[in-house]
């Protein structure tokens, strides 16, 4: 019988070494799995003073099976085999969590299985053995005497669970042909829909984003040694995130928000606690961090709520980085299979260009949206993405066989050789697709009518510059200078800015390249700007906003823009002008900067043009007033939809909420461009809309003439232009821009398929 109020008779430091110690004294090799397993248990059962101590183990049907008892009948061993959820154990497994009772019969969950003949036991104290978050087994140890078993002995069967979960998954306990039937990991094959991110298919081994270190040592030695390292490596956790805060050094992209976050939850009493608890019980820092962070991983699992899941995500990356701090924090680039997919919670695009283009074949995200930057990137790279995949990490392990569907928004985890047959078919036809396109790449872009469009293409990254080439685009219409700030931890001089964009029009040659000033603010915080928090950042100090708040910054970059383009066309477009005032104050600043250079001496650029991004809706009834003053427009419909209906295009809880082919669009644009023919003033369509065939299709019928996409739809976009009859195509989307419908996109389709346009 257990004394009350009391724990271990030794301390779960000394039971975890015994444990160890019997384990290699007998030689994983030389004894019997059954007899080490029946040594385990007798050892846990004489330490806790226990007089019942059972391992269940998760076979791959899902069932829990009885694989050895100390005090219960043994030939119940691999003959009792509990239902998934069955019985206080299958509670134990579903929850994740352990269960203390003092008279388990009397509990509604409580199954009896006379086998075991567990009659006379009344105290139930059960643990989950987890690995990744998941409840590979359950440890029991059990007591004839009712009563509850305190604090101090839950944390120790914890502790001995969390060990034993670590022996088992390695088999140090059990031999990999004896593990053959036990489910360690998810090992069945699952489909899981998300959303379309990044077009295209693949099919590769998993590649974990900042996968969690395993820890090499469970049990210390010395656990005052121990503690000491974990305060030391807590405290220089903390310290490096004050330094993000008050320095804004360190991570590139996460938010100012993000880091506060973070550091809050470094200061957390309970997570803190619980990890100095796991060191004093006789775990290593990296095996107590190990064993809170799964702790924490299957408790928020169970929730529903998405802002308890997030704070999952929270603590886990603290995890992460206190585990790399604990390794001494040596980055360096990992290696990867050929075949990589990543898959993360969700990354920024400095992340997500760490890793080598060449290996990377596919990236999967349980959050994000399409109008994020990892998924620009993404399209950038020309890898398909699929974001929005609830609970994906947890159903997977580092090395699964895994399909990245972009055509269809899905994940095909651990897929069967059909499968992946099929999906490898359908990569045959998009090769033999994509052969078609690089065939059209010096075709000009006529429709059928003998209308010219112009195809341009969207850029701000280097892997742009080589798509630019093998595209055929005619140019770059779109280029996002705030990824060199985003990618940078510091903010880059004028002497780098200067060097990019020199090198941007070096490689376009004699192809227009159109610049777009700094457009952060909103979803693009940069860490070393000082940012205040606003309640709504989509309507906030973004972009030319903050441009002109703090105009050093702009005029710095209009001053590397004038040095790089010296001599030649250079074409600079500001964002989201939401007012006549605003494009004049951003243009006073150009003529700043060129009045500066000439005074100076130094070459300016032979031919310079200065236009408006329309993504603003008040422009619409400002057209008369602004056009005037501009060389060009180029409209960025992602910003002009979401403000048009009021739904933040990053939130993936609305961003789906309208149709960019509706009525009310579809007129705005109308309106955009008739203005445009009656000043005679350019104007492009620079958002993701024109790189998706049936929506430039839209685009082109609507009189828009030059486009700009990314540089994986300038090939089926041309495509689409040369089967198209725009006379024919006009008639019939001008019925469609009064109905009262709030979307016209089927409509659209079915008039394409009419006229034989391939969408």
């Amino acid at each position: 019988m257990m004394p009350a109020g009391g724990a271990m008779t030794r301390g779960p430091r000394i039971l975890l070494r015994q444990i160890r110690e019997a384990l290699g004294g007998a030689g994983a090799g030389a004894t019997p799995a059954q007899d080490r397993l029946n040594m385990v248990v007798r050892i846990i059962a004489r330490s806790m003073v226990a007089e019942v101590c059972s391992i269940y183990l998760r076979r791959a049907s899902g069932e829990l099976e009885l694989f050895a008892t100390e005090g219960l009948n043994p030939d119940a061993v691999h003959n009792t085999r509990l239902r998934p959820g069955e019985g206080l154990v299958g509670e134990v497994a579903r929850m994740a969590q352990p269960i203390s009772l003092s008279d388990a019969p009397s509990h509604p969950s409580f199954s009896y299985r006379p086998e075991t003949g567990e009659d006379p036991y009344h105290a139930f104290l059960g643990a989950p053995l987890l690995r990744g978050g998941r409840a590979i087994g359950v440890l029991v140890v059990q007591n004839r005497t009712e009563r509850r078993y305190d604090e101090e002995e839950v944390e120790d069967i914890q502790t001995i669970a969390m060990v034993l979960s670590e022996t088992v998954s390695s088999g140090e306990l059990l031999e990999q042909d004896e593990l053959r039937d036990v489910e360690l990991a998810p090992h069945r094959p699952e489909r899981l829909k998300g959303q379309k991110f990044g077009d295209g298919l693949a099919v590769g081994r998993v590649v974990l984003h900042e996968a969690p270190l395993p820890p090499e040592k469970l049990l210390s030695e010395d656990p005052a040694m121990e503690e000491a390292r974990l305060k030391l490596a807590l405290a220089s956790l903390k310290t490096g995130l004050d330094a993000m805060l008050d320095k804004g050094q360190g991570l590139a992209g996460p938010s100012f928000e993000v880091l506060e976050t973070y550091r809050m939850f470094a200061d957390d009493r309970g997570w803190n606690r619980s990890l100095e608890e796991a060191v004093r019980n006789g775990l290593t820092a990296e095996a107590a961090v190990d064993r809170v962070r799964n702790e924490h991983r299957a408790r928020f699992a169970q929730a529903r709520d998405p802002y308890i899941r997030e704070r999952l995500h929270d603590f886990e990356d603290l995890a992460n980085r206190l585990l790399r701090v604990l390794a001494g924090d040596k980055p360096g680039e990992r290696e990867l299979p050929d075949d990589a997919i990543l898959v993360a919670r969700n990354l920024g695009p400095a992340d997500l260009l760490e890793y080598p283009r060449d290996k990377l074949k596919g990236l999967l995200l349980e959050e994000g949206s399409a109008a994020s930057h990892a998924a620009i990137v993404a399209r950038a790279l020309q890898i398909p993405c699929v974001g929005r995949l609830m609970g994906l990490r947890d159903r997977l392990s580092e090395g699964d066989v895994v399909i990245a569907d972009g055509e269809t928004g899905e994940a095909y985890l651990r897929p069967r050789p059909d499968m992946i047959e099929a999906v490898q078919s359908r990569m045959a036809v998009r090769d033999q697709r994509q052969a078609q396109f690089a065939q059209l790449r010096d075709t000009p872009a006529v429709t059928l009518d003998g209308q010219r469009i112009t195809l341009l293409t969207n850029a701000g990254l280097a892997v742009d510059l080589e798509n630019l080439n093998e595209t055929g685009a005619e140019g770059i219409g779109l280029f996002r200078t705030e990824f060199q700030f985003m990618v940078s931890d510091e903010l880059p001089r004028l002497n780098a800015q200067t060097a990019l964009y020199k090198l941007v029009l070096d490689a376009a040659g004699d192809r227009p390249v159109t610049f777009r000033t700094l457009d952060i603010g909103g979803d693009k915080v940069l860490p070393y700007l000082e940012a205040e928090r606003e309640e709504n950042p989509a309507l906030g100090r973004r972009a030319i906003r903050l441009g002109l708040d703090r105009p050093s910054l702009l005029r710095m970059q209009l001053r590397a823009l004038l040095t790089a383009a010296a001599g030649r066309e250079l074409r600079v477009m500001f964002p989201m002008i939401a007012t006549v005032d605003e494009f004049r104050a951003a243009r006073e600043l150009v003529d700043v900067e060129c009045a500066w250079a000439k005074r100076r001496g130094r070459a300016l650029p032979a031919l310079l043009r200065v236009g408006a991004m329309v993504e603003c809706p008040s422009l619409l009834w400002h057209l008369d007033a602004l056009l005037p003053l501009t060389d060009f427009v180029s409209i960025g419909t992602n910003d002009l939809f979401q403000y048009m209906y009021a739904a933040d295009r990053t939130n993936p809880l609305v961003s789906d909420r309208y149709d960019p082919l509706s009525p009310p669009t579809l007129r705005a644009l109308q309106t955009i461009q008739k203005a445009c023919a009656d000043t005679g003033t350019p104007v492009s369509i620079c958002g993701e809309l024109a790189g998706r065939p049936l929506e430039a299709f839209a685009l082109i019928t609507l009189g828009f003439t030059r486009l700009s996409a990314p540089a994986g739809g300038v090939g089926p976009v041309k495509r689409m232009i040369l089967s198209a009859d725009l006379t024919a195509a006009r008639r019939g989307l001008n019925n469609l821009l009064n109905l009262s419908t709030g979307s016209v996109r089927n409509e659209i389709e079915s008039l394409a398929r009419k006229l034989n346009i391939a969408v």
